[in-house]
């Protein structure tokens, strides 16, 4: 008795639609990275601390955009609203990143994800530019609000807006430096683990254990030392670059050591993106 093998048609068909290559990935991935940052798309748990933090941050600005409508020469301005909301981006960081990349982690879909057309450096991007808006976002939304706060009551017609706008957009630079330092430390940190709460903690602790070297560096005898002491701490160093760049005032003199903060902000935005490049593109070889 001879066997004979059946084949069943059971339904599945070839997908002849188009086929949206990289570009569309990238994006994808950057707008749901967008939408898990605040929440969208996920359970009410995970809607809670993102909007708990916007809604301080908005409340912060409304307050401020009243008090300057009621006394003229209140001096808080946009770029000191970014190093008064220091410490909630470093919450807000450190539990966005892990939900980023430290759970892609832990489920194990990065092969899927780099199968093809997928590479690394998309993947890198996406995740980096979804992660910037948001902590932009968070920051410049309420400089947003206080502008009109101040565009609508000011007393100088034209003339007052136009100097609040000229106010409003260095005050979105600086929040965008706030953004891109933030996000690529945080990124960095969170992708060498898949355990969020490592991650988080982590992130947190580089930014709060090295507060103290500053303090420790500002008290000593050398002038150097002394205007040198904001480069051991990210938070001091943005603090540093905007006081140089911008003229904003952080309690540090710098002297004439200004450029050596825009300098070594620049390599750690620059250093930390090149090791998480490195790091994924080792991934995506395995």
């Amino acid at each position: 008795m001879s066997e004979t093998g059946v084949i069943h048609d059971i339904g599945y068909q070839r997908y002849e639609g188009p086929r949206l290559g990289r570009a569309a990935a990238i994006n994808a991935l950057y707008v749901h990275g967008l939408r898990a940052a605040f929440g969208l798309g996920r359970s009410a748990k995970a809607k809670i601390f993102p909007w708990l933090v916007a809604g301080i941050t908005v409340l912060v600005a409304v307050i401020i955009a009243a008090v300057k409508s009621q006394i003229p020469d209140f001096t808080f301005g946009y770029v000191d609203f970014d190093d008064n909301m220091s410490w909630l981006i470093i919450f807000f960081v450190a539990i966005l990143a892990p939900a980023l990349v430290s759970r892609d982690i832990r489920s194990g879909v990065l092969p899927l994800y780099f199968s093809r057309p997928l590479r690394a450096a998309d993947y890198v991007v996406a995740k980096f530019l979804a992660m910037v808006t948001a902590v932009w976002l968070l920051l410049g939304v309420p400089q947003f609000i206080m502008f009109l706060g101040a565009a609508f009551t000011t007393k100088d017609g034209f003339s007052g807006v136009w100097d609040e706008v000229q106010d409003l957009a260095p005050g979105w630079a600086y929040s965008l430096l706030w953004a891109l330092l933030f996000t690529s430390i945080g990124l960095l940190v969170a992708s060498l683990t898949g355990k969020q709460a490592f991650a988080a903690g982590g992130i947190v602790a580089i930014f709060l254990m090295t507060a103290p070297v500053v303090g420790v560096l500002s008290v000593l005898p050398s002038s150097a030392a002394n205007h040198m002491a904001g480069l051991a701490s990210p938070m001091t160093l943005i603090s540093g670059v905007g006081s140089w760049a911008l003229g904003s005032q952080i309690g540090l003199d710098l002297g004439r050591y200004g450029p050596i903060y825009g300098i070594e902000a620049f390599c750690l935005i620059a250093a930390s993106l090149l090791l998480l490049l490195a790091r994924y593109r080792k991934v995506a070889s395995l």
